[in-house]
């Protein structure tokens, strides 16, 4: 039993650091499952969501809510595919009965290269793209693993991708609320897409 105890005890404990991985590498505990359908497993280390036809966006959510903190995470993406990070987000009887808003850091291969922008999902929109900083734009990879930064203390959003900078918020209105994996709706494409997420880890900064 004792050996079972420091198992558990270590593998939530900081690294040097001071983060602590968002995801145990075997299996969603946890995490639950908001809005759409797509399908989330686990292979290799690896957070895999995978698109289905016909339903709303869909997110893997963190059970516990975060305000301050560093959160790091890596993505690959199906180039056909669109996706994102929520963070500081909610899921509230009250509004719109349940739909999941607040800040997304997106995941975006297309062309318009957005990637670690922030939009406001199901709420206000576009917070900070990224139309104005081609560094950022270009520091994605396509069919690559990309790594992104976020720094989210107060009321200042900042991230990063691949190490470079990318948006730069100053916004109050969602303190707190989960972290949740995005898969975007397809409509109706039948053809499975697909996106994965590895060392996921995060430093709690709340005092």
């Amino acid at each position: 039993v004792s050996l079972v105890l420091f198992l558990a005890a270590t593998a939530s404990a900081a690294d040097p650091d001071g983060f602590v991985p968002l995801f145990n590498g075997k299996d969603l505990t946890g995490w639950e499952q908001k809005g759409g359908q797509a399908k989330y497993t686990v292979d290799n280390d690896e957070i895999v969501g995978t698109s289905v036809p016909n339903t709303s966006n869909s997110f893997l959510c963190t059970k516990k809510h975060y305000s301050d903190f560093i959160l790091e995470y890596e993505f690959k993406i199906d180039p056909s595919l669109n996706s994102g990070v929520q963070i500081r987000s909610n899921s509230l009887p009250e509004y719109k009965n349940g739909r999941v808003h607040g800040y997304q850091v997106e995941i975006d291969p297309s062309a318009r290269a957005w990637s670690a922008g922030i939009y406001d999902e199901g709420r206000r929109g576009w917070l900070n793209n990224l139309a104005d900083n081609e560094p950022a734009r270009k520091a994605f990879k396509q069919n690559e693993w990309n790594k992104v930064r976020v720094e989210a203390i107060g009321d200042s959003i900042k991230t990063f991708l691949n190490d470079v900078p990318a948006a730069d918020l100053k916004d109050d209105m969602t303190p707190s609320g989960f972290i949740a994996l995005q898969v975007h709706g397809v409509g109706g494409k039948t053809e499975p897409l697909e996106i994965r997420w590895r060392n996921l880890r995060i430093k709690d900064l709340a005092k």
